[in-house]
């Protein structure tokens, strides 16, 4: 028995809806098919990315060791008093600056003074001894000469019998005794020359004393804190007055990392190196020196080894105590490829440029960077001088993106013109 197909009831609504259906179908396909087409045209021929470039130029790029250093006076000086007694005047204001020689304090000097003019008096009376020793010298020779001349004639009459034995060893025993006495004289006046040879010396000790009592400053610098006033009375020795800190020259001192020490000795062998310090806050000003020290061994603690540069610092800018930014100068790399920091952009497989090429469509190069310097990127490899790469828009672009270059004026607002090599 055949079994006939199921048919479902006509409906006039039913198939007039599937007519609908499919003409709408037909319609609006081959419309969103252009949509796409003409978007995705858009996107590849008229959607170029806005961006802003610089050339890559060559210049001379200094090779520095940056680091934060530490200026240190040339010499720090204590002011102390040599002898006691009391402060009876301060010649300078806290703070001033000192020459070598100039007058600082004076100590009473009336003690001194008196012991000055003891220790001459003392001088006067030796020498007046000695000439009182010389004269008595003089006159016991005389005598004793003419005593030796009476003990020869009277030796000759004893020997005639003209005079007795008596008279003849009498006048012997007077010319025996001048001569012991001339010796004496002599004697006397070796005295009385060491005599004056220690009056001498009390008298240097004397005026030394007294020289103590104008203490002077022994180096050209800026006095401290005043520690002791006017009117008090110090010992000697005790007591720091003042402290002195020599200013020009004046040292930096900084460390650098060990790795770095053999290049050091090495373009120190070649030249004297540059180094520069700027306050931390002032970049404005930045005072220059040359490379005078390495110290002997490296820190075992930090594994740095310490230099200083020496300033002459004539305009006083540098301050004892000071932290400042120090920049050891090596060499100079002549003739280095660079672009701006912001050009050189970082990947899965390393560093790279947006190299805009000669059809406004961008290449993606890898690149190798050297030294930083400033807002610039020395680029060691991958990159010539003239090539055109890309500073800013970079997160919109892919290799073969078409791109607008933009002036950086018009973000900046102003007409200045762009320099050469820079973002523009």
């Amino acid at each position: 028995m055949k079994q006939s197909p199921l048919r479902l009831p006509a409906s006039p609504l039913s198939e007039a809806g599937l007519v609908t259906l499919v003409l709408a179908v037909l319609t609006v396909t081959p419309a969103c098919t252009n949509k796409s087409t003409q978007a995705a045209s858009a996107r590849r021929d008229g959607g170029a990315v806005p961006v802003v470039v610089a050339t890559a130029y060559q210049k001379d790029v200094p090779v520095s060791v940056n680091v934060i250093g530490n200026v240190e006076a040339y010499s720090t000086i204590s002011v102390k008093s040599q002898i006691g007694g009391e402060i009876t005047k301060v010649s300078f204001q806290e703070g001033d600056y000192v020459k070598q020689g100039d007058l600082l304090f004076t100590i009473d000097p009336r003690a001194y003074e008196a012991a000055v003019s003891q220790a001459q008096a003392n001088l006067l009376r030796d020498t007046a001894a000695q000439k009182q020793a010389e004269a008595n010298l003089a006159r016991d020779s005389a005598n004793e000469k003419y005593a030796q001349s009476q003990a020869t004639r009277y030796q000759k009459l004893f020997e005639s019998g003209v005079v007795s034995r008596e008279q003849n060893d009498q006048m012997r025993s007077n010319a025996d005794a001048l001569e012991q006495t001339i010796a004496a004289d002599k004697a006397a006046i070796d005295s009385a020359k060491a005599q004056i040879v220690a009056s001498k010396a009390a008298v240097e000790n004397a005026t030394v004393q007294l020289s103590y009592t104008s203490i002077r400053s022994p180096i050209d610098g800026r006095t401290g804190n005043l520690a002791v006033k006017q009117g008090n009375v110090v010992a000697a020795n005790t007591v720091e007055l003042v402290t002195i800190a020599q200013v020009r020259p004046i040292y930096v001192t900084f460390s650098v990392p060990e790795a770095q020490l053999g290049e050091v000795k090495k373009y120190m062998a070649e030249s004297k190196l540059p180094v520069s310090a700027m306050s931390q806050d002032d970049t404005t000003h930045r005072a220059t020196g040359v490379l005078t020290f390495v110290d002997n061994s490296v820190d075992p603690t930090t594994g740095t080894i310490k230099l200083k540069g020496t300033f002459e610092n004539d305009d006083r800018q540098l301050w004892p105590g000071e932290f400042v930014r120090v920049s050891l100068r090596l060499t100079t790399h002549p003739n280095a490829i660079v672009v701006p920091n912001q050009a050189v952009q970082t990947g899965q497989d390393g560093q790279f440029v947006y190299v805009v090429k000669q059809d406004k469509t961008v290449e993606m190069r890898p690149v190798v960077t050297g030294t930083r310097v400033d807002q610039e990127l020395v680029v060691d490899r991958g990159l010539q001088a003239g090539e055109t790469v890309v500073t800013e828009g970079q997160l919109r672009l892919a290799p073969g993106t078409s791109v607008q270059i933009r002036d950086n004026r018009e973000r900046r607002g102003d007409e200045s013109p762009t320099t050469p090599g820079k973002a523009s």
